[in-house]
């Protein structure tokens, strides 16, 4: 009998950390790049990708801060390329989806529903901070709403629907999934649908094997066969999360933007780090992941020469 293909994300810098947490983020565009060919290499399917201002590391939504890692991304390596739509949650809905509506990529991240994002428990770990920033951006998260409404939902994928761009559809909670269960009754969004389960955000469900199985057992219910179910865990959770979902029948999200580390109290220097380790992981539990290749074949992805990068 084949085993089960296991599609690993690596999700290369994000917006959640900042530049002084971590040596290691990469920042500038050759960095994102070098991070994101690595991460592949190792074997990573998908890299899900955010942009950051090179000088001072905040993040950057314009498509001027995509376009020089996109080009060489796709020059190197023939991974599948996400692009975020949710950027930062101190953008506008119109900030965000800049990128994915100029490149078109293969799959662009969605998040489904508005929410507390608190990054504030941080600054308790972090004391010290390079750019002036970085501090007002992790305390702002106190009483920063990340905005996702129905509306901002249904703009992002209409704008899209022509671009034969697949969803990465981020679930923070339960209720998430049933807002993506009213978008597919209204026909909005068609499957194979893409189902990242987020666990131990400050703001959305917890971390716990329950709460893991709780999502998986929503998603089955609603979603059936037409899914294919994925996840992350924030910071010390990701291995053990992982590990999980991965016996449970899904797929894997690792890389520094969701945890900066590679062991209690040690840095992953890289992204390509977490990516092999999870995938020992995988194979570990006598399961093989998923090339790029693989990856296209499973989301049912329109390939990378159709992408406008």
């Amino acid at each position: 009998m084949a085993t089960r293909k296991v599609i690993i994300t690596c999700a290369v810098t994000g917006s959640i950390h900042t530049p002084s947490m971590s040596p290691h983020l990469p920042v500038t565009a050759e960095e994102i790049a070098d991070a994101a060919i690595g991460a592949a290499e190792a074997g990573a399917a998908i890299v899900h990708l955010h942009a950051r201002n090179p000088e001072t590391g905040l993040p950057d939504q314009s498509p001027e801060a995509f376009a020089p890692f996109l080009k060489v991304i796709k020059q190197r390596s023939d991974c599948v390329v996400n692009i975020t739509t949710g950027g930062a949650a101190t953008m506008t809905i119109e900030e965000r989806m800049k990128p994915v509506v100029a490149f078109k990529p293969e799959v662009a991240s969605l998040n489904m529903g508005s929410m507390n994002f608190g990054l504030y428990p941080m600054l308790g770990r972090f004391k010290e901070f390079k750019h002036d920033w970085e501090r007002p951006y992790l305390e702002g998260s106190r009483e920063r709403i990340f905005k996702n409404t129905f509306a901002d939902i249904e703009h992002i994928l209409t704008t899209c629907a022509e671009n034969g761009t697949r969803f990465e559809i981020e679930c923070y909670d339960i209720g998430h999934l049933y807002t993506l269960a009213h978008f597919v009754d209204r026909g909005i969004v068609k499957p194979p649908f893409f189902v990242q389960s987020v666990f131990g955000i400050l703001g959305g469900i917890g971390p716990h094997p329950e709460d893991v199985m709780h999502m998986k057992r929503t998603a089955d219910r609603l979603f059936g066969d037409q899914y294919s179910w994925s996840v992350l865990g924030a910071g010390s959770n990701q291995m053990r999360i992982a590990a999980q979902a991965a016996a449970m029948g899904g797929n894997v999200r690792v890389g520094l933007e969701d945890s900066l580390w590679i062991g209690p109290g040690q840095f992953a220097k890289t992204n390509a780090e977490q990516v092999a380790k999870v995938r020992g992981i995988v194979e570990g539990l006598g399961l093989s992941i998923a090339t790029p290749a693989e990856a296209r074949e499973i989301l049912q992805l329109k390939g990378a020469d159709r992408v406008g990068f």
